[in-house]
């Protein structure tokens, strides 16, 4: 919807022959802004739409889009993921860098999500923020419960945005009875554990799905060789992680060692 709009936003505003600069002077945007805008990596603004439907004489065509845009709550490559996840039965994931959004709290969250190159505007990191927290509730609210395990390589918990809360809500959600947290200390990592994160999806379709996140971009599969190969990486770093009691107690050290 952000890149139609933004398509017959440029499409207008070309058809009137109107500049992307008297567009950007008239609304109060940069003209880099209004580009972004037009390629639909940024949300068309309300006061946009209407003061372009006016300069370019849309009779009310471009003020209608506003009823239809909304701020997307999660970034564009993670939104199909997002979309199976809330039809999961089963969800297994390895994480190597990062807290899994699932188990962070809103300081941990904001951290990341603010420190994003290149930024996001308030309203943008305001959503997220609250779309991550809001996602949470697959832990507890569904009936029957989702079935979680989540195995943390040692690096998650030991960077500068983990403090005492993140360690206490990790331990906090390891005491669910249909989650089963685990953690892979830096002496027991395989090269298996240092190939990045991914997540395997079992929905009520009986169908499995792979997903792997990186910083550019990311893939979801339903093709038999990738999950394949995900489920065997995963089962060989379960294998050499602590139980979840060690990996409890593990995190518990953690706490006392740095209070």
């Amino acid at each position: 919807m952000w890149r139609f709009c933004g398509n017959q936003l440029k499409r207008w505003r070309t058809k009137a022959n109107v500049s992307r600069e008297q567009l950007a002077a008239a609304s109060n945007y940069s003209p880099d802004t209004i580009k972004a805008m037009e390629q639909g990596v940024r949300m068309a603004t309300p006061r946009v739409l209407d003061v372009a439907d006016e300069l370019c004489r849309a009779e009310g065509m471009l003020s209608a889009a506003k009823d239809y845009l909304s701020r997307e709550k999660f970034p564009p490559r993670a939104r199909e993921f997002m979309e199976r996840e809330r039809e999961a039965v089963g969800h297994w994931s390895y994480e190597s860098t990062l807290i899994p959004g699932l188990l962070q709290t809103k300081a941990y969250a904001r951290a990341l999500i603010e420190n994003r190159y290149p930024p996001l505007d308030d309203e943008t990191v305001e959503a997220r923020i609250a779309a991550r927290l809001e996602r949470q509730a697959i832990l507890t609210d569904r009936t029957p419960p989702v079935a979680f395990s989540f195995i943390l390589y040692e690096a998650t918990l030991s960077t500068p945005f983990v403090d005492d809360e993140q360690r206490r809500r990790l331990l906090e959600v390891a005491g669910l009875r249909n989650v089963t947290l685990q953690v892979l200390p830096f002496d027991r990592a395989i090269a298996a554990a240092l190939m990045g994160a991914m997540v395997l999806l079992d929905t009520r379709d009986h169908e499995r799905l792979a997903f792997a996140e990186g910083p550019f971009a990311s893939e979801l599969s339903a093709d038999p060789e990738v999950v394949s190969r995900v489920a065997g990486r995963l089962s060989m770093i379960r294998a050499q992680a602590l139980s979840p009691e060690e990996s409890a107690r593990f995190i518990e050290r953690m706490v006392v060692r740095d209070d």
